[in-house]
């Protein structure tokens, strides 16, 4: 019996093994190939195993539990739709990795290559089992963001970087819709399970909101796998390797949108709506792939825009509506997944040992590769839809099946004719393929001399080759039990009867394929002179490019529009964009206040303690203070915030809040000293603001002061009124008193930070991260106003002199406000460390917790900063703040992954005490790991931040004083 654990296995497998090939040697090109090889054969064994639990329409489920309070769970799917697509992806994937050894040069870096591939491989086979609407959207995202990097993967080709970010900018547009759709659609059944969704498709045809969530999910349907009017990435796609082409256009990336289609076709097909936009676009991106497809004069152009009308075919179907359309639909996903991988395969030898894929320098290479040759015309066969090869098949049942009645109207009634002239193009191109590149003269001056590749590299072509051949022959007795286990798992008790013999008789459907085949073999010999000194393209629409019109677009988009949006409602001015945002918030809250008058408690000072009034009193000064010293004295000015701030900690100690008042107080020192840092890099105050004397300033300081007035009284006032409001008793009991009994912890607010509420702390951290790590990148890049190298030498001097006196007045600041020599701030460290060991070991219990010891440590290294600078600190203690990030993060994950291993939701903690000599006993939770990766986070965040300050402040000295010597030279 086949465990649903091994479904979570088969998505996990190939990201261990993308990690795992990442850390190996970047040439290491065996080591990696076998690595890969294996991963992608364990997927295949796994799915194998399988099957026999998914026939007769059965389901193989695993469900995770992450947070299933507010309803969240990682719920996996395998039914045999989505068993035939883990076949394609692990069993195609196995065979471009073999291919991929030989085709690789052992220049490029492999680890990279197989890394990406093998991830991309674990986020499609994630999309497919999918058992839940979010869960699905998110690897749909995944897929589009691997694709991207193995687009790019020759990023120093700028045709690469062009393609890879045309198709993310397309797909993650779609997917970003689709995140919607799935959302409404979501809402419209009252659940985001998949089982759920799929058995309410009466609900949601018949639902207002059907036909919005109908264009959002098109959206990403349509986008992903390149119908029209999106079809254009596709063929600037083909800067990626020709592994990667293979893998992308035969079973994975393009492969995901017609899934999509396909999964949902219970729950969406069958209106007016679904057969005019899907057959449209599915019609329409038929007739363009067929036809741009017979002009390209590059192998991997040919077979791109025939990737594109064989999926428009596909499309077609689905928009039927009809069962045994649907039916077609997915065996003829299976076909052209054998014969177009096997194509690519073959493009990609011809490339490698002939050096070069156009079609106007090849000809007769039957001569000196005729064993590739002959897998090719076979292939080239099966997409032409010759007799006896399983193209054959699934194209005569979409002859038949556009031949029915679907839905009366013009487009239903042009469907045949569209089929047939599409047919008819196919075999041009197929034929053009062959006769083109392996018939004729021998080739002069190729770059290389063209032979038969290693035998290994083409034993993949030949496999499917074979199953090409093997399905045509024999359709029933080779995939009919693979393919009615996916048809009854798309439609259920819908499923129709079909046959999968190859002779039905003199029909309708093959007097169409005869036409076809005889139409497009007379197109070719009219057109083959013509197509073998052409342009590239096809006529009268050379100059309708796609990339072209993508880049206008976004030009338009990202830069025009842009800035004429920014010029009428924003600057680039910090402060007015702060004001703009302070205004809006202030008048949000006052509107909001204002319809709430009724509700709100009545003002009153009852039972104010005079002390805390006094102490509020006094932070206020400050505040007010601050920002009117912050004209004349920044330096007075920040000592005044920074009383407003203690202010606050002796409030939070008066309201019993020791947790807030000890990291209040922390977070103040490390705040001071970080703008203490970065004062010298604001821009010199304006003497006539000084003076007053500029009443224009003036003005608009008095406005900038009366809006931070109101906003500071609207918060109070907001924050009284809350204080003020009874809450329920039950959640502060709930707390109180399932704290120690399911937390392990007396100290109730750090319990809720990593125990009751640590999914919320996680994003938290997560954010403080990102943060760090954005703020590292801008002070990277930031350059002062007025750069001392762009100035004349006396003007150069003037501002060395300038700050000097600023570093001298932080160094006096220093000395003669805190009184602490260097040598003692440098014995502080290991002082400051015991205590940030102390605030962690006790937060379980007591105030502190990770949080307060990591802004602790990180006071440590501020001290040390400051006493010994730069060079000091990084030649003696090797600070390395984004390992402690990444550290602190994956234990995080890791803490909570770890719950998963016995049977519990994500975070489920587990307690108890140990007995430490000479401390005690100290609490022992499994959150104290989490903690643990919260402090080692926070440490990471504020040192990084201050290296990235210290490096600047070193950067400009050492410029300045070169560019001093420089000019006295």
């Amino acid at each position: 019996m086949w465990h649903s654990g091994l479904l979570a296995m088969m998505v996990v497998l190939p990201f261990v093994g993308g990690l795992l090939a990442a850390l190996l040697s970047p040439n290491a090109r065996n080591a990696e190939a076998w690595l890969a090889g294996s991963v992608a054969l364990g997927g295949l064994a796994l799915t194998i195993m399988a099957f026999p639990a998914v026939t007769g329409g059965g389901v193989v489920k695993h469900t995770i539990e992450w947070a299933p309070a507010i309803g969240l769970s990682i719920t996996l799917r395998l039914d045999g739709f989505a068993w035939l697509f883990c076949l394609l992806i692990t069993g195609i994937g196995l065979l471009v990795v073999i291919y991929a050894r030989y085709y690789m040069s052992p220049k490029d870096p492999v680890a990279r290559f197989y890394a990406l591939l093998l991830a991309f491989m674990g986020a499609m086979q994630g999309l497919v089992v999918a058992g839940n609407l979010i869960l699905l959207a998110i690897f749909w995202e995944m897929t589009s963001i691997f694709s991207f990097l193995l687009i790019g993967y020759w990023h120093h080709n700028q045709s690469a970087r062009d393609g890879a970010r045309m198709a993310l900018t397309i797909t993650g547009t779609g997917g970003l819709c689709l995140l919607v759709g799935m959302v409404l659609l979501g809402q419209i059944v009252g659940s985001y399970d998949l089982d759920d969704v799929l058995a309410a498709g009466d609900a949601v045809r018949t639902h207002d909101l059907y036909l919005p969530t109908l264009l959002l999910i098109l959206a990403g349907a349509l986008t992903k796998s390149a119908q029209f009017p999106f079809h254009f990435w596709l063929p600037n796609a083909m800067a990626a390797p020709t592994p990667v082409s293979a893998y992308l256009h035969s079973a994975t990336m393009v492969k995901a949108g017609v899934f999509l289609l396909t999964r949902f076709w219970p729950v969406l097909a069958g209106t007016p709506e679904w057969f005019t936009l899907v057959g449209l676009a599915g019609m329409t991106t038929l007739l363009l792939g067929s036809y741009f497809a017979i002009f390209q004069q590059d192998l991997k152009g040919l077979l791109a825009y025939s990737t594109i009308g064989h999926l428009g075919l596909i499309t077609t179907l689905l928009s039927f509506g009809s069962p045994l359309a649907a039916a077609a639909a997915i065996f003829h996903m299976l076909n052209h997944a054998t014969f177009k991988a096997s194509l690519f395969m073959a493009a990609g030898i011809i490339d490698h040992e002939a050096g070069t894929r156009d079609m106007r320098r090849l000809s007769g290479l039957f001569s000196a590769m005729p064993f590739t040759a002959t897998l090719a015309m076979v292939a080239s066969g099966a997409m032409a839809g010759v007799p006896l090869l399983n193209g054959f098949l699934s194209k005569e049942m979409f002859f038949a099946e556009s031949l029915e009645v679907h839905q009366r109207s013009l487009l239903d009634g042009v469907a045949p004719y569209v089929a047939t002239i599409a047919g008819a193009f196919t075999v041009v191109y197929s034929v053009r393929f062959i006769h083109t590149v392996f018939f004729g003269p021998k080739p002069v001056d190729l770059p290389r001399e063209p032979h038969e590749p290693p035998h290994w590299m083409r034993r993949p072509i030949e496999l499917l080759v074979i199953i090409c051949v093997i399905v045509g022959v024999a359709p029933g007795w080779s995939v009919g039990r693979f393919l009615d286990a996916g048809v009854i798992a798309v439609l259920g008790e819908q499923a129709p009867s079909y046959s999968l013999s190859v002779w039905h008789g003199f029909n309708l459907p093959l007097l169409m394929s005869i036409v076809a085949l005889a139409v497009g073999l007379g197109m070719y010999a009219a057109l083959s002179r013509y197509l073998q000194n052409c342009e590239e393209g096809p006529p009268y629409f050379r100059r309708l490019k796609g990339q072209r019109i993508f880049e206008r677009l976004l030009v338009t988009v990202s830069w025009q529009w842009a800035r004429a949006a920014e010029a009428l409602l924003s600057t680039r001015r910090l402060q007015p964009q702060m004001r703009i945002l302070a205004a809006i918030t202030l008048f949000a809250g006052a509107w909001a206040m204002w319809g709430a008058g009724d509700v709100l408690p009545r003002f009153s000072v009852h039972g104010l303690d005079p002390v805390l009034g006094i102490l509020w009193g006094i932070g206020a000064f400050c505040a007010l203070g601050a920002a009117y010293k912050a004209k004349f004295h920044r330096l007075a000015a920040l000592i005044l915030m920074s009383g407003a701030g203690l202010a606050s900690c002796i409030s939070f100690v008066w309201l019993s809040a020791p947790d807030l008042a000890v990291t209040q107080l922390l977070v103040e020192i490390v705040t001071t000293v970080l703008i203490l840092l970065g004062l010298r890099w604001l821009p010199k105050r304006d003497e006539e603001i000084l003076s007053g004397s500029n009443l224009a300033a003036r003005l608009r300081r008095n406005r900038d002061f009366a809006l931070a007035v109101a906003a500071g009284l609207g918060v109070a006032v907001l924050a009284y009124f809350t204080m003020l409001t009874p809450l329920p008793p039950s959640v502060g009991d709930f707390y109180l008193e399932r704290s120690y009994s399911e937390g392990g912890g007396t100290n109730v607010v750090n319990v809720i930070l990593v125990d009751f509420r640590g999914f919320d702390t996680m994003g938290e951290i997560l954010v403080l991260a990102i943060v760090a790590l954005t703020v590292f990148a801008l002070l990277r890049r930031f350059r002062p106003a007025e750069d001392s190298a762009d100035l004349p030498y006396q003007q150069r001097e003037q501002d060395e002199f300038d700050d000097v006196q600023r570093d001298r007045e932080v160094g006096d600041t220093l000395k003669d406000y805190l009184m602490v020599p260097s040598i003692f701030m440098r014995w502080m460290f290991p002082v400051i460390v015991l205590i940030a060991a102390y605030l962690f070991l006790r937060g379980h219990d007591q105030p502190g917790g990770g949080f307060a010891a990591g802004v602790a440590m990180a006071i440590g290294f501020l001290l040390q900063y400051l006493a010994g600078g730069t060079r000091w600190v990084e030649e003696r203690l090797r600070i390395l703040p984004v390992r402690w990030i990444g550290f602190g993060l994956m234990l995080a994950v890791a803490t909570g992954v770890g719950s998963f291993l016995f049977g519990y939701p994500f975070l489920t903690s587990y307690f108890q005490y140990t007995e430490i000599p000479f401390i005690g006993p100290v609490p022992t939770a499994s959150a104290l790991l989490f903690d643990l990766g919260v402090f080692s986070l926070v440490v990471g965040a504020v040192v990084l931040m201050l290296i990235a300050i210290a490096h600047q402040s070193l950067r400009i000295r050492t410029r300045a004083r070169a560019s001093d010597e420089g000019g006295r030279t």
